[in-house]
């Protein structure tokens, strides 16, 4: 089985990804948050860093595009593919967020499978990398996926990665196996699940509903969970965060942030956010997890994070 960990906008970018790729093990490749070209660029200075593959040394990476015009995903492939080296391009049709997808782009491009189509038709005419698709199954209801599929099998993808909600699920209800199970039977592109795999438990009945299933991506349950793709790949003989594992891993994004950010507001953010996810690890200790929320300065988080992971 093939892990690959799903993007998250302001949360997985290079430093995160390098950390996280030197502390565990699993994850066999990486997407990155999305990049949005514009008539003005290709990448911005930010997205620049971010795929540079110094900033991404020894893993897999994928840059994921976000866009409905074909030109401007060129455009960005192009750049990609010439300027760093990369050899596949993910297409972003899976983001729900509302001002997303209220201009037509993530998923909400999926509500105008005709203009879809005709997007597909330019990117190939030209295309001459890779290219793979991230995808909710529709925008209202579930049985738009059929037509959508019929759309994604007219063309070579190189992997099409399913997220079976649509988008006006956000991340309730719950992801809708009996179009995951049609399209393991309709389509003709590779094919690669993601949704609420957050434990070995929920992976394994994934495994027995889905035995022919090569691929999962991998989201939250790896921010909650850093080690889960490690877990999975053993059978879940490796069970259980290693909360000394976890450490390290958390004092080497601490520390990347204070090289590139400035301010200690900046670098606390960023750890809260950190700690959005990682503190599902650590069950009990809600008034710890409380105290970094509410810290206002880094002393004052160094001093909750050592107590944290002391178990005080």
């Amino acid at each position: 089985m093939e892990i690959y960990f799903a993007p998250l906008e302001g949360i997985t970018g290079y430093l995160y990804r390098s950390a996280h790729h030197d502390a565990f093990t699993g994850a066999d490749k990486y997407f990155t948050p999305f990049l949005s070209p514009n008539q003005n660029r290709a990448l911005g200075p930010k997205e620049i860093r971010d795929v540079l593959p110094e900033n991404n040394q020894g893993m897999h990476l994928v840059p994921q595009i976000l866009t409905n015009r074909a030109a401007l995903f060129l455009q960005a492939a192009k750049e990609l593919e010439e300027k760093y080296g990369y050899q596949e391009v993910n297409l972003n049709l899976g983001c729900p967020s509302r001002t997303v997808a209220a201009k037509g782009k993530g998923a909400g491009f999926l509500a105008d499978p005709e203009s879809l189509y005709v997007f597909f038709e330019q990117v190939f005419e030209k295309l001459k990398i890779k290219m793979s698709v991230k995808t909710r199954i529709g925008v209202d209801k579930p049985e738009e996926f059929f037509h959508l599929i019929e759309i994604f099998n007219q063309y070579p993808l190189h992997e099409l990665i399913i997220h079976p909600r649509v988008q006006k699920d956000y991340y309730d209800n719950i992801p809708n196996w009996d179009i995951f199970a049609m399209a393991m039977q309709e389509s003709r592109n590779p094919l690669c699940y993601n949704g609420d795999i957050f434990t070995v438990r929920d992976f394994k009945r994934f495994q027995k509903k889905f035995p022919d299933a090569k691929r999962i991506m991998l989201g939250r349950g790896l921010l909650m969970n850093p080690m889960l793709a490690e877990e999975l790949k053993t059978g879940g003989n490796v069970c259980g965060l290693d909360k000394k594992r976890l450490k390290a891993f958390h004092d080497r994004l601490y520390a990347d942030y204070k090289k590139v950010m400035s301010g200690e507001k900046n670098v606390l953010f960023k750890m809260k956010e950190f700690w959005v996810y990682a503190g599902c690890s650590f069950p009990g200790e809600e008034k710890l997890l409380k105290r970094i929320k509410k810290a206002s300065g880094l002393a004052d988080y160094d001093e909750t994070v050592y107590r944290l992971f002391r178990g005080e």
